[in-house]
C-alpha cells in the first residue's frame, strides 16, 4: 500500500502549562523573651502579619485560601505550641499545603525539629514551605532548602535558645541563693509584697486555712477529710480565693473551687510555710523538652528565714513523720485510725493492720491475713490491751524523763561533775588498737609482695580490703569521739528529749498527736506481747549514762 505522503501539512505544538494553586497556611509565633523586649520590635505578631499579609497580597493569584496560625508568648523550642499543632495537623489532612514564616526562628528554634519537618514531612507530603528572611521556597527554587544556609540558621537558632536557657538558669539560681522568691505566683497563704515582688509577706486569711489544714491531720484526720471539711464549710480552693481576692491566676492550674486531697498534700508538704525558702524543687527537663520533673531533695536552694512563718518547724517535722506512715482509710472513712501507720509485726516486718468483728476491734498481721498464712502467723492483739499497754508505756517513759531531769538537776548544782565513760574510753582504746593493726598489716603487703610471697592482684585485693577496713574504724572512732566530747559538755534538764516526754506528764488518754511526738513504731508479737520503741532512744541511754557516771562514785563514796 503506497503511503501518504504530507503535502505541505505542518502541526504546531503549543506547550500548555497548568497554574498550581496552593492552600496557603501562615505561621506566626512571639515568644516570652520577645514580649518583654516591647511593642514596636521587629517580631511582634504585628510586624510578622504585615509581612507576610504583604507577600500574599503581591501573590495572591498563587493561592487559592489562606489560614493564620499564632502562638503568642511560646518558645520555638517546644513543639507541643497549640497553633503549631494546628498547623501541622491542617498539613497532615491536607487542608494545608504551603507553609510561609517571617523567619525560620518562628518556625522552630530547635535544629532537629525544624530540619525534620522542612527536609523529611514536607518534601514527603509535597508541601510548599517559604521563610521570608533567608529567601527559602522550596517550590520555586527546591534548592534553597538544601542550601548550606538553612542548616546553619537552623543550628544557630538553636544555640540562641540554649545560652538563653543557659543564662536563664544562672539568672535564676542566683536569686534562689540570695533568698529571693522568683516564682510567678505567690504561694496559698502568701502573697508578694507589693514593695519588693521577690518577698512574700503572710496574707492572714489563707494562712489561717492552712494552719487548720495542719492542725486536722495532727489530731488525725486523712488528707481526703480536710478536703471534705473545707468543701462543706465553704472554704474557696487556692485557684478560687485568688480569683476573689482578685490577685493572679496560672492559666496552667485548672480553676476548681472544690478542694482536693492533692491541693491538700501540696500543703503539709510545702516547707515555705515555716518561713525558709526552699525553691528549685522541680524543673524543666532541657530548653528542648519542656517536661517538668522532680528534683532530688538534695538539690534543692533553702535559705532559711526569709519570711514570716506560718506553721513552726516542729509541727512541720511531725506531719512529715506522719505522712510516710501507711494511714489509708476507708473509702467512706474521714479519720485516721488511732495506731494507723505505727504497727509492725515482729516477725515479718510488715504492718500490722485493724480489723472489726461486730463491736470487737483487733490487728493483726498484714502478710497472714492477705498474703499467706504459711508465710507468718496472725499476731493477733486486741484493740482495748493495745490501747492500755501502749498508754503505760508512755507513762512510764514520761515518769523516766522527770526522774532525769531531777537527777541532772541536782548532778549539775553540784561542785564536781564527771563526765568520763568507762564504757567509751574502752570502747575507743579497743578501736585505736584495732586501727593500728590493720595499718601494720596493709604497711607489710608491699614488701610480701616484692619478696613473691604475694601475686601483684593478691596484693591489690588485699590492700583495698585493708583501706576498707581502716575507713570503716575511723568513721566508727569519729563517732565515740563525738559522743565523749558530748558527755564532757554535760547535759542540760532541758534537754529536747527529756521536754518531749516531760510536757505529757497529765496524760491520761492516747492520741495520734501523742503518738507521733513520742513514739517511733510498735511491734506486735505472737504472744500478743508488744515493744514500744520510742523516739530519742539513743538521747535516753546517753542521758542514762551521765546520771551513772554522776551518782555511781557517790553512791559508793557514802
Amino acid at each position: 500500500m503506497a503511503r501518504a505522503k504530507n503535502r505541505g501539512y505542518q502541526q504546531t505544538l503549543t506547550p500548555t502549562y497548568t497554574i498550581r494553586r496552593w492552600r496557603l497556611g501562615a505561621y506566626i509565633r512571639l515568644s516570652k523573651e520577645d514580649l518583654k523586649k516591647g511593642k514596636d520590635d521587629s517580631n511582634s505578631v504585628k510586624n510578622q502579619r504585615d509581612l507576610l499579609g504583604d507577600f500574599y497580597r503581591r501573590h495572591m493569584d498563587e493561592f487559592e485560601s489562606a489560614v493564620e496560625y499564632v502562638d503568642d508568648g511560646h518558645t520555638g523550642t517546644d513543639a507541643n505550641r497549640e497553633n503549631f499543632q494546628r498547623l501541622l495537623a491542617d498539613v497532615m489532612s491536607g487542608k494545608i499545603n504551603c507553609v510561609i514564616v517571617k523567619d525560620l526562628s518562628r518556625f522552630a528554634r530547635n535544629y532537629s525539629d525544624a530540619g525534620s519537618l522542612i527536609d523529611n514531612l514536607f518534601v514527603q507530603m509535597g508541601v510548599r514551605f517559604i521563610s521570608l528572611a533567608e529567601n527559602v521556597d522550596s517550590y520555586l527554587n527546591p534548592d534553597s532548602v538544601s542550601n548550606i544556609i538553612v542548616p546553619i540558621t537552623n543550628v544557630m537558632n538553636d544555640n540562641y535558645c540554649y545560652q538563653t536557657s543557659k543564662k536563664i538558669r544562672q539568672v535564676f539560681d542566683y536569686k534562689r541563693r540570695n533568698g529571693q522568691y522568683i516564682g510567678s505566683f505567690a504561694p496559698y497563704g502568701y502573697i508578694k509584697d507589693p514593695k519588693d515582688k521577690h518577698q512574700l509577706i503572710v496574707d492572714a486569711d489563707a494562712a489561717e486555712i492552712v494552719k487548720r489544714v495542719y492542725s486536722m491531720l495532727l489530731q488525725g484526720s486523712s488528707k481526703r477529710a480536710i478536703a471534705l471539711y473545707l468543701n462543706e464549710h465553704g472554704i474557696p480552693s487556692p485557684t478560687a480565693y485568688r480569683r476573689k481576692k482578685g490577685l493572679p491566676v496560672s492559666s496552667a492550674v485548672a480553676d476548681d473551687p472544690m478542694w482536693g486531697a492533692r491541693m491538700i498534700h501540696e500543703i503539709l508538704t510545702n516547707p515555705i510555710y515555716t518561713g525558709d525558702l526552699v525553691q528549685g524543687r522541680r524543673r524543666v527537663k532541657s530548653y528542648k523538652v519542656h517536661q517538668i520533673e522532680a528534683v532530688p531533695e538534695e538539690e534543692w536552694v533553702r535559705v532559711p528565714d526569709t519570711h514570716e512563718a506560718i506553721i513552726t518547724h516542729e509541727t512541720f517535722d511531725k506531719v512529715q513523720a506522719l505522712l510516710v506512715r501507711d494511714t489509708r482509710t476507708s473509702p467512706k472513712g474521714r479519720e485516721v485510725h488511732l495506731f494507723s501507720g505505727f504497727l509492725k509485726c515482729a516477725d515479718c516486718g510488715k504492718s500490722i493492720t485493724r480489723s472489726q468483728s461486730g463491736k470487737n476491734i483487733y490487728y493483726a498481721c498484714s502478710t497472714y491475713k492477705n498474703r499467706s498464712r504459711t508465710a507468718c502467723s496472725m499476731h493477733s492483739i486486741k484493740h482495748n490491751r493495745l490501747e492500755a499497754a501502749v498508754l503505760f508505756a508512755i507513762q512510764y517513759q514520761v515518769n523516766t524523763a522527770v526522774s532525769y531531769s531531777e537527777l541532772i538537776a541536782r548532778i549539775n548544782s553540784a561542785p564536781l561533775k564527771k563526765s568520763q565513760s568507762h564504757r567509751l574510753n574502752d570502747q575507743i582504746a579497743a578501736k585505736e588498737k584495732e586501727l593500728t593493726r590493720i595499718t601494720r598489716y596493709k604497711q607489710s603487703l608491699y614488701q610480701d609482695w616484692k619478696d613473691g610471697e604475694i601475686t601483684q592482684q593478691e596484693y591489690r585485693d588485699m590492700k583495698a580490703d585493708y583501706e576498707r577496713q581502716a575507713a570503716e574504724l575511723a568513721d566508727v572512732l569519729a563517732r565515740l569521739n563525738a559522743e565523749r566530747a558530748e558527755l564532757a559538755n554535760g547535759v542540760d534538764k532541758e534537754h529536747p528529749a527529756l521536754v518531749a516526754f516531760a510536757k505529757y506528764q497529765s496524760i491520761e488518754t492516747l492520741t495520734r498527736e501523742i503518738l507521733t511526738d513520742l513514739v517511733d513504731h510498735i511491734k506486735v508479737y505472737e504472744n500478743g506481747n508488744i515493744s514500744v520503741h520510742f523516739k530519742f532512744a539513743d538521747e535516753f541511754r546517753k542521758i542514762a549514762e551521765y546520771i551513772e557516771i554522776n551518782t555511781t562514785d557517790t553512791a559508793e563514796a557514802g
